[in-house]
Formats: C-alpha cells, sequence, structure tokens
C-alpha cells in the first residue's frame, strides 16, 4: 500500500477499495471538462485579443493563447498516462465565462482603455477558473498515486498562476490609469 507523508500524518492512497474508483471517476470526469474548456478557449482568446488595444495585453493574450495550446496537448498526454481516450465534456462554467467576456467586449467603446480593463477582468475570471480547477485535480493525482500525471498538471498551474499575475501586472502599469482618465 502507498504511504504518503502529509505533515507529520501519514495517510494512504487506498483506504477504501470502494471509494477509490468513484474518486477516479471524479478525477476522470474534470480532466474531461477543463479538456473542453481549454479547447473552448483555444477559439475564444484570440476574439479577445483582436479586441484589445493595449499592446501589453494583446501579447499577454497572445502568450496565453500559444500556452493554452500545449496546455490541450498536456491534458492528452495525460488522457494517454491514464489508458483513456480523449474526450471532452462540455464545461458550463467556462462556457458561462466566456459568454460574459463577450458581453463586456460588446458593451464598451472599441479602442478604449475601459475596454481593455474589462477583457483583463474578464480574463482573470478564467485564470481564476482554471487555478481553481488545475490545483483540485493536482491535488486529486497526488491523492490517486498518479504521480507523472500529478507532476504535468503542476506544470500547467503553474502557468496559469503567471498568466493570472501577468495581467494584474499589465493592469497595475498603465491599463487601469489610462482607462481611469478616459471620458
Amino acid at each position: 500500500m502507498k504511504q504518503q507523508k502529509s505533515g507529520d500524518a501519514k495517510f494512504s492512497t487506498k483506504t477504501n477499495p470502494i471509494a477509490e474508483p468513484a474518486l477516479m471517476e471524479l478525477f476522470l470526469d474534470c480532466i474531461k471538462d477543463i479538456y473542453w474548456a481549454e479547447n473552448h478557449l483555444v477559439k475564444s482568446l484570440p476574439k479577445m485579443q483582436q479586441s484589445a488595444s493595449s499592446p501589453e495585453l494583446t501579447t499577454a493574450i497572445g502568450d496565453h493563447l500559444e500556452e493554452t495550446k500545449v496546455h490541450v496537448s498536456r491534458l492528452e498526454k495525460v488522457f494517454g498516462l491514464l489508458g483513456q481516450k480523449v474526450q471532452a465534456k462540455k464545461c458550463d462554467a467556462m462556457e458561462g465565462l466566456s459568454k460574459e467576456a463577450e458581453g463586456i467586449v460588446e458593451s464598451t467603446e472599441a479602442g478604449t482603455a475601459t475596454r481593455d480593463v474589462g477583457i483583463i477582468l474578464a480574463s482573470q475570471k478564467v485564470e481564476h477558473y482554471e487555478i481553481a480547477t488545475y490545483g483540485g485535480i493536482y491535488q486529486l493525482a497526488v491523492t490517486l498515486g498518479l504521480d507523472e500525471v500529478a507532476e504535468l498538471l503542476a506544470q500547467t498551474l503553474a502557468e496559469e498562476k503567471a498568466a493570472d499575475q501577468k495581467l494584474s501586472d499589465v493592469a497595475e502599469s498603465s491599463v487601469n490609469y489610462k482607462a481611469a482618465e478616459e471620458a
């Protein structure tokens, strides 16, 4: 039985033989969900990039688009490591966040810093959803003893956190101030 150390206590990944298959099923469902979400972002990020006017913001979105394509490939590798066929399950949360972002673009004037602020806010909501998802599924992978999978998920989690910080940096360095000066 595999043992893991957490603080001073030891936890077994096989404490309940009935619970483990259910946990693995939940884990796979979450992988399918985030796989759909990442593929959806590959399609929607170019629209956000085209709607932005700040050069720093368009670069940040473009960089994250390329990372998102890597995230999709990484998830495909996860499916392979798990011996599962690659399969997406519609992510209602990501669909909602994308619709909200589109609404922000539609309700703000093109070429304004105000629109850029809205795009940053919408993008950070997406990043926070991804950070929460990858953080949770990383921990499940560790609990299930899926070390190679956990390593891949940890890489993506770190990249999502960095993308969120980059958006904050763009907002703080110029975009928010320019929007405050718009009439």
